[in-house]
């Protein structure tokens, strides 16, 4: 059993060079506490997402930790010039001594998209033309391609990551269906969504992986981001996580709500103790978390949790403090039984 971070790195409402820095100082706590990869969203034109350039922000984090592995979940590929976007990895794999790993994706936001100038129906024809060019950028040592959005010819790669032929590869899988592309590559997946759901993607991921064969990764992670919260009593738990919770909601929908739309599969609860219900959300003394987390862990099949424990407004030291009391009294606790469903 693996544990990781989920980060959007939201909005806070304090100065960003604040917000910057105390990111950082979560990312040197989970470094100590031995938490597996730090994960970081990409989002742009929505206070989701205050550091929208993934390969800066982690290129400070590589610098302010030693061990945790870092992981933009996912770089939108369509709107990533592919060349400039394998240098990076490259480079990234290299700033951190190789733990750099790395998400792929199309995007949620057609607004996202259309603000870099992609068209949202082109997106998908766009994503796979740039995933099979960073991937020649690995593998080659000059580029030649003619696409539909990009073209080169005879152009010099001087780099190639770190870790060979490139870093860890993840995906977020949001059905069954999707699980199967990555089972296929050994590619690691992360899911979200109640607890039935993210059940079906796992057991499509295992069956699909099956049948790769050397293939597949005989380490995959399948993971579900959650929300977590823990403080000292169930009550304390939930204040925090009630508290925090309107600024990230507000900053999940903003750009939705501009257009007049909402997201297709994510969908939110309005307060923290709905999405507890839901089981997106878990919030509680060590104890109740380490129950919940157990729980759904069985249930889903899984062998990796990432859990997402800065939110919204949310006070830094209440932060810090639910990171140590996860660290110190939830992992031990589901870790002592998960070999019962791994």
């Amino acid at each position: 059993m693996r544990y990781g971070i989920f980060d959007q790195v939201d909005d806070t409402g304090r100065p960003l060079n604040i917000q910057y820095e105390q990111r950082m100082q979560l990312g040197e706590l989970y470094d100590r506490h031995g938490f597996h990869c730090y994960h970081q969203s990409e989002h742009h034109a929505t206070p989701l997402n205050m550091a929208p350039s993934q390969s800066v922000f982690l290129a400070a984090m590589a610098q302010r930790t030693r061990n945790i592995r870092l992981c933009p979940l996912v770089y939108l590929l369509p709107i990533h010039h592919p060349l400039r976007l394998a240098e990076e990895i490259c480079m990234l794999d290299h700033l951190s001594n190789g733990r750099l790993e790395f998400g792929i994706g199309r995007g949620a936001s057609p607004y996202e998209l259309d603000a870099h100038g992609i068209p949202p129906e082109s997106s998908v024809q766009a994503y796979a033309e740039s995933y099979a060019i960073v991937q020649k950028c690995f593998t080659s040592e000059t580029l030649d391609h003619v696409g539909k959005f990009w073209t080169f010819k005879d152009v010099p790669l001087t780099m190639k990551p770190f870790q060979l032929p490139h870093p860890p590869m993840w995906y977020a899988a949001a059905n069954a269906e999707s699980a199967i592309w990555p089972a296929r590559n050994g590619v690691h997946i992360i899911c979200g969504g109640p607890i039935d759901k993210v059940h079906l993607i796992s057991e499509s991921y295992r069956a699909e992986a099956a049948k790769a064969g050397e293939a597949a990764r005989t380490d995959a992670c399948i993971g579900v981001s959650r929300f977590v919260v823990v403080a000292e009593t169930d009550e304390q738990a939930m204040q925090i996580a009630q508290s925090a919770w309107p600024r990230f909601y507000e900053s999940f929908y903003k750009l939705w709500r501009k257009h007049g739309t909402e997201p297709a599969r994510l969908k939110l609860a309005t307060d923290f103790a709905g999405m507890v219900e839901s089981g997106q959300g878990v919030a509680g003394s060590p104890e109740t978390v380490a129950k919940e987390l157990t729980r759904q862990a069985r249930l889903g099949h899984l062998n990796y949790i990432a859990s997402q424990f800065m939110f919204g407004d949310m006070a830094h030291d209440d932060a810090m403090k639910s990171v140590d009391l996860f660290a110190q009294h939830v992992i031990p606790s589901v870790t002592a039984t998960s070999s019962e469903w791994i």
